[in-house]
């Protein structure tokens, strides 16, 4: 129980053992789209920006030959789209009947800009790497979808920063979905405690000696920053309750320390300073009046990186022509914000959203 627990307060990821309906059954494939000459909104160019991405189930087509049953689901800060693999969240989302049901749906997982397949620091430029953004990574998977020949989606959904990507879909391609649900986000700048704790990485990183402004040796790469960022990122987005039951004492709580801290060991500190700064430009407040399709966010009561007494995803919720909200509650039922990885928490609300959509189930067959 230790060390699952250890996985969903360090990891993006969460791949826990291959012993799962998910890697029996759901045959993913890989593959991946190039992009000559990416621009940036920085005004910085990637010569060749590879994005890699997963799939599941088959591409439906109609008569002029357009894919018509595609789902986009966009990972978290620091994970990949393999993430979705995980039990916790294919088991309870990809299954028969389910509401994303393989069998009905052709299910895209991109690597984003800097993570995973796709190019990123530690591929060579390290910390010459190109500055991007969260409009950047919009922009990005955009043109993958494109590349892929998909040009129309039934769903965007993304959970945490994938969430917050969610929403930026529905703004700057606001007729390219039919529904948008984003998990574990707030539409509005990332500011007070969430830049906070960001802040304190992003300089744990800068400030190690031995990052050496990004140019360390990969054989020698800078460790001291783990101490920092591993426990930072477990109090953000743990849940008290079960944070407690992890160390419910004194040597029991140093260990588990220092096993979360011996989990960051194969991250890379560029990759993983790039990919915290990335959020820099997230702010869509000003410009949700652009979004066209029907939205479901989903929140959790006992989220410290989103906080429940903020009010502007309520807000912003009320102005959308059709959206709605639903705010799972927290406590011994929780998870904090790694609740993003239990869909078994999230993803009733998302199937009876999707149900109750007009046309949805007929344009699913």
């Amino acid at each position: 129980m230790m060390r699952r627990l250890l996985t969903w307060l360090v990891s993006g990821l969460l791949l826990l053992p291959a012993a799962s309906w998910a890697h029996d059954a759901l045959q993913p494939q890989d593959g991946d789209v190039e992009l000559h000459d990416f621009a940036l909104q920085s005004g910085e160019h990637i010569p060749l920006l590879k994005l890699h991405y997963t799939t599941l189930g088959t591409a439906r087509r109609d008569a002029a030959g357009k894919v018509t049953n595609a789902v986009l689901l966009l990972h978290g800060t620091t994970g990949t789209g393999k993430g979705y693999l995980a039990p916790t969240l294919a088991d309870n989302l990809f299954r028969p009947g389910q509401p994303l049901d393989v069998k009905r749906y052709f299910i895209v997982l991109p690597d984003g800009i800097g993570i995973g397949g796709s190019t990123k620091p530690s591929d060579g430029l390290h910390a010459h790497f190109p500055h991007y953004g969260y409009t950047d990574q919009v922009e990005a998977q955009h043109a993958m979808l494109l590349g892929m020949g998909i040009a129309h989606v039934k769903l965007v959904s993304g959970i945490s920063q994938g969430g917050m990507q969610t929403w930026m879909w529905g703004e700057r391609f606001p007729d390219a979905m039919d529904a948008l649900v984003p998990v574990a986000s707030m539409p509005m700048q990332i500011s007070g405690r969430n830049l906070i704790w960001r802040q304190i990485i992003i300089r744990s990183i800068r400030n190690d000696p031995a990052w050496m402004g990004g140019d360390y040796d990969p054989a020698h790469p800078p460790t001291l920053w783990m101490q920092t960022a591993a426990p930072l990122f477990a109090l953000m987005v743990g849940n008290p309750e079960k944070l407690q039951a992890l160390g419910p004492d004194r040597a029991k709580t140093l260990a588990a320390y220092d096993d979360l801290v011996a989990q960051y060991r194969t991250r890379d500190a560029n990759d993983y300073l790039y990919d915290f700064e990335s959020s820099a430009d997230y702010d869509p407040a000003g410009a949700v009046d652009r979004i066209k399709a029907p939205m479901l966010a989903i929140n959790f009561a006992d989220d410290a990186v989103n906080p429940v007494q903020f009010t502007a995803t309520r807000q912003t919720i009320m102005h959308l022509k059709s959206g709605r909200l639903v705010v799972l509650p927290g406590g011994e039922s929780g998870y904090g914000h790694a609740g993003i990885f239990h869909a078994e928490l999230w993803g009733p609300a998302m199937a009876k959203f999707l149900h109750d959509l007009p046309g949805w189930q007929v344009a699913a067959r």
